[in-house]
Order: C-alpha cells, then sequence, then structure tokens
C-alpha cells in the first residue's frame, strides 16, 4: 500500500513541495497567504497521518513523529478491513472538501491526498485479491530498528529501539512476537486460487535471516543500548525459527514464474507515476538505448588514445577501466574526493547553488547490502528535522550473489562521477537539502512524491555535471544511462511476458556491460523487489529535459541555467505536471520581467 510508511522506505526517497514562488519580493507579499493555505493543507493531512500511523506507527516514526517511536505495526487479522474503511472515510471527506476550498494550492493537496487513499485502498483490495501475505519479517525488523539506531537519528531517541525490540519478540507487555503475528496472516490469507511469493524471493530471504540477525545485534553493540541481551537472544531465536516454518510452509507454495496479475504490474507503474502506455514506453526507450550506446561508442577510441589502448571499442576500453579497482578500505574517501570537485564544478559554472552543509556519506554495512544492493541515498528526518542530512549509503557488494559474482561496477575511478552526482549533489542529496530548508505543506511532504519525480531530477542532474565530467566520468555516465534506457524496456517486457530473465540479463551484461551481480540486482529489482518502479528513471528524466528545453526556447538569452537549476529545487519533488505548470506560469514569466 502507498502510505507514507511504505513510501519512506523507497529506494530514492520521498521529498517535499517547497512553497512555488519565484523571488524574493513575491515571497515577502505572500508570506501571510502562504502560511495560511499551508496550514489548511497540513490539517487536512494531519488526519491521514493520524488515521495511518494507528496502523503503522514505525512509518510515521521513521518520518520523525517521535510519539510513535518504539512501536509496531499493526498485524492483526481485520486490519486490511479497518485501514480500507478508514480510509474510505477519508477519501469522501477530502472530495466534498474539494468543492469548498477556493485555494489552488489547497485543492491540489487534498488531490494529492486523495490519491493516495485511493490507490492505499486499490492496492490493499488488489493484493487480497490475488496473493498470499508473506511478510519479510527479518529485514523488516532490522530496517526498523535501523531507522532508529542511526548517526541521522537524534541521540535521544534511540534508547526507544529496546523498546521496539521488546515488542517484535513480545517481551514487551501485552505483545507477541511479530513472527508468530506474520505466520497467523499468512494462514489466514490463503484462498483459492491465490498466489504464493516468488521462489527465488523466498530462498533468498531465508539466506538472508543470519546476515539481518548480526545487523541488528550490532546496531544494539554500536550504539551502546543495554539490557538488550535477553530481547536479542529471543530475536535471534525467533528468526531462526521463522526461516525454518518459511521454508516448511511458505516455500511450497511458492511461484516459479515472478510475473504479478497484470491488475497489479499496472498499479505499481501508477505508483511509481508512470502513466503512458507500457509499449509506448518501450519504443521511446529502445530509440533511447540506440543513441546512448553509439555515444559510448563514440567515446570509447577517445579514452582508448589517450591511454594508449590498443582496442578501441566500447566493451574494451569499459574493461579497461575496471582493471583500476578502488580497494573498499579506501573507497569511502575516493568519493569524497570526487564529490569535492564536483561541488567546485558547481560553484565554477554556476549550476546550482549548493547547500552550506558538508555531504554525509559512507559504506554499506553486510545487512545493509542485503537489504538494499544498491547505492542509494538514505533520507534524513522529514518532520521535526533539527538539521539531520540524507547520507550517501555506497554499496560495494551484494550479498545475494553467488561466488565469482561480485559488483565490479562502482569501484573503479571513473564510476565515481556520475554515482556522485546522482545520489549526492546536485542529485538526490539536494533534494533533501531543499526539503530540510524551506517550508513545506505535508501533503506533498509525505505524499506528493513519486519515483518519476524523484529519479527524474537525479538523472537530470547526472546530465548537467556529464560536460564538467573527465571523458572516462563522461563514458561511464553515458554507461549508466543506457542502464536507464535498458530498464524502461525490459521491466515491462519481463513483468508482460514478453522476454525472459536470460535474455534480459544478456542485454544488461553484454550490451550495457554490467557485472554479473550488479545484473542479478537489476533483474531482481525488475521481477520481484520492485517490479515497475525501474522505468521511472528515464521516464522522469524525458520529461525534465523536455521542460528544459521549453524552457531554453521560451526565454532564450535571459535563460539562466542556475536560476533554473534552483526553482527546479524549490519546487521540491511534486508531480512533474504541477512542476510544468510552476515553470510556464511562474519561472518564465519572472525571468522575462527581469
Amino acid at each position: 500500500m502507498r502510505t507514507f510508511a511504505a513510501a519512506i522506505a523507497l529506494a530514492t526517497a520521498p521529498l517535499a513541495l517547497a512553497l512555488p514562488v519565484t523571488q524574493a519580493a513575491a515571497q515577502e507579499q505572500a508570506d501571510t497567504a502562504s502560511q495560511d493555505w499551508v496550514e489548511t493543507s497540513n490539517a487536512y493531512t494531519q488526519q491521514v497521518i493520524d488515521m495511518q500511523a494507528q496502523f503503522f506507527p514505525t512509518g510515521a516514526s521513521s518520518a520523525g513523529y517521535e510519539q510513535y517511536d518504539g512501536l509496531v505495526n499493526d498485524m492483526s487479522l481485520d486490519r486490511d478491513e479497518r485501514y480500507v474503511a478508514a480510509a474510505r472515510t477519508l477519501r469522501s471527506k477530502f472530495e466534498a472538501a474539494l468543492t469548498t476550498e477556493t485555494n489552488t494550492y489547497v485543492k491540489q493537496d487534498l488531490q494529492i491526498l486523495i490519491n493516495s487513499l485511493s490507490q492505499d485502498i486499490e492496492g490493499i483490495e488488489l493484493g487480497n485479491k490475488y496473493m498470499l501475505e508473506y511478510g519479510e519479517v527479518p529485514q523488516g525488523m532490522f530496517g526498523n530498528i535501523g531507522q532508529l539506531l542511526s548517526d541521522q537519528t537524534a541521540e535521544s531517541r534511540r534508547p526507544k529501539a529496546l523498546e521496539l525490540l521488546k515488542r517484535y519478540t513480545g517481551m514487551w507487555p501485552g505483545t507477541e512476537p511479530m513472527t508468530e503475528l506474520a505466520k497467523r496472516r499468512f494462514e489466514a490469507s490463503r484462498g483459492e486460487g491465490k498466489m504464493g511469493p516468488y521462489r527465488v524471493e523466498v530462498e533468498e530471504a531465508v539466506a538472508n535471516i543470519p546476515t539481518y540477525v548480526s545487523g541488528i545485534r550490532e546496531l544494539f553493540g554500536e550504539y551502546g543500548i543495554e539490557g538488550a541481551e535477553d530481547a536479542l537472544d529471543a530475536m535471534e531465536s525467533q528468526l531462526t525459527g521463522y526461516g525454518e516454518w518459511t521454508t516448511q510452509t511458505v516455500l511450497p507454495t511458492a511461484r516459479d514464474n515472478p510475473r504479478l496479475p497484470p491488475e497489479l504490474y499496472a498499479l505499481s507503474l501508477k505508483q511509481v507515476g508512470i502513466d503512458m502506455d507500457p509499449y509506448e514506453a518501450m519504443s521511446q526507450a529502445r530509440r533511447g538505448f540506440y543513441e546512448v550506446r553509439a555515444q559510448m561508442e563514440a567515446l570509447a577510441p577517445q579514452i582508448a588514445a589517450k591511454h594508449g589502448w590498443a582496442e578501441t571499442d566500447y566493451a574494451s576500453v569499459m574493461a579497461k577501466l575496471k582493471e583500476s579497482t578502488i580497494p573498499n578500505d579506501e573507497i569511502e574517501d575516493f568519493y569524497r574526493g570526487v564529490n569535492a570537485e564536483l561541488e567546485a564544478k558547481i560553484r565554477e559554472n554556476d549550476i546550482v547553488s549548493l547547500p552550506d552543509t558538508v555531504l554525509q556519506m559512507r559504506v554499506a554495512s553486510a545487512a545493509e547490502s542485503a537489504a538494499q544492493p544498491a547505492p542509494h541515498m538514505r533520507p534524513p528526518r522529514l518532520i521535526g528535522n533539527t538539521g539531520e542530512q540524507g547520507t550517501f549509503v555506497l554499496t560495494v557488494a551484494n550479498p545475494t550473489a553467488a561466488e565469482g559474482e561480485e559488483y565490479d561496477d562502482f569501484n573503479f575511478p571513473a564510476a565515481s562521477w556520475t554515482l556522485s552526482a546522482h545520489e549526492a549533489r546536485p542529485g538526490h542529496e539536494m533534494q533533501f537539502s531543499a526539503l530540510v530548508e524551506q517550508g513545506v505543506s505535508r501533503a506533498r511532504l509525505l505524499y506528493a512524491f513519486n519515483s518519476v519525480n524523484v529519479e527524474g531530477w537525479a538523472l537530470y542532474a547526472e546530465a548537467e555535471m556529464l560536460p564538467h565530467e573527465p571523458i572516462e566520468g563522461q563514458f561511464i555516465a553515458q554507461q549508466f544511462r543506457l542502464l536507464r534506457t535498458a530498464r524502461a524496456f525490459l521491466d515491462p517486457m519481463l513483468n508482460l511476458g514478453l522476454i525472459d530473465r536470460e535474455e534480459a540479463g544478456r542485454v544488461l551484461r553484454e550490451e550495457a556491460l554490467f557485472s554479473p551481480g550488479m545484473v542479478k540486482q537489476e533483474l531482481d529489482r525488475y521481477q520481484f523487489r520492485m517490479p515497475g518502479q525501474a522505468g521511472s528513471y528515464y521516464y522522469g528524466y524525458r520529461k525534465l529535459i523536455d521542460l528544459r528545453i521549453e524552457a531554453e526556447v521560451a526565454l532564450g538569452d535571459r535563460f539562466n541555467e542556475k536560476a533554473f537549476n534552483d526553482f527546479l529545487l524549490s519546487q521540491g519533488i511534486i508531480p512533474l505536471e504541477l512542476m510544468a505548470k510552476a515553470v510556464r506560469e511562474e519561472f518564465i514569466p519572472s525571468q522575462q520581467a527581469d
């Protein structure tokens, strides 16, 4: 379901909308009115937050609502029925409010809330219709405990992790072990014709349990939470038993074909923001794949000539670049140096206004890599933020890959440029900086974003930095853009039954030139980790560059790159049709008037 609880856990993170203003003078005149509409909008949004937090307090906690720290999600057998009833009630109330509210932004926020609730309802109903409910309890436990035991979380909140652990293990008064609750919901979900989880997903979930157990123990040790030993021992015993139960009970129900029912896949596309017919999206992406591959073929001989390499085809040049491996114990410092160079290029070329803060980044732990085997930006606290920042988490391994299938896609110098631009500055980290520093309405903070909006900016950020990178960095930037075009046709082709996993893997391995470990995590992503989401990158990127050229044509010599990029960030992560409306009605007129 697309609650704020679920959305905050996405690979790239939920972001916010700042007030839609363009000039300091206009802001000063509009402050009072803007605050009024934000307060009105927030009052509506708070009703959704309060409702959802009663069912999913871990999501409210991760968003920054401290009163929900230490609580676990509702696992009662009638939860879905009660949630749908509550969501329908709020949706009807907001639909009525649409007819009486007059402020444009409040009406937009009401529609955002209505859409989010509608997707929740649809997701629950379709899930209950088609699927058995298998919960990956160990991964969820590690993720939610890790939200509290983190450098990004205020020290005063961390002790609540012990209460959370005790609730998970049934050692808190009035609680039962989460593993037993999950088993009960699985049995209650059985029904004629329902599909079990994908077999590979189940097998990998069981195999990862020791990693999550170790990861949870390490977190309590690292942050010095005392009195946890009995609960940690219970956790280990229960999760181990849950793995045995999963093998005995869930695995026999698992399906061998990862494809979702068409209705569920269509919902996935809607939730990530892709509103184009999949066949047209595939067609556009295939054309993009050809064009990007041609650019790599053009760059390869130039790189070969620079280094004196005999082989000039793009596969051979890629192999030579990967020979310069950065050791794991040096990779964080290396990336920090590249991030500093990118920031210098941003300032030198007036690309976008940088935040005053120092970029936060680190290498992922083994448990984090198991939960999310790709580099990502870990979001800061969204509500009540007192200076917490997002953190660029660099994954250097895929624990679910077989022996000999290690990553070699991020640990060489040429790869560091575009990955940093995407996850750090001016990519996702800049989105969080804008979120923390600017006023927001909570509907847009917690419910407006989707992957198209979020990832569109990150790919656009990569493109902005491309001319300012060394030619080797440009080559890898094109490789990753090739990956995004491949995602946009391989994900729907796999999920619509138009290609098999082996052939899709061949495209990623032999054409896009990614490692076996990377190929595995990509295919897993398309098929069972996040079906539909992978196509959002290229889709959102294309929409933003189209808007950029529209602004350039409209303004001619008056177009200012930094002003345009600052304006986009000031809008936050709103639906791109609203972004386009703001550019046309606010940014372009303001620049024409200057």
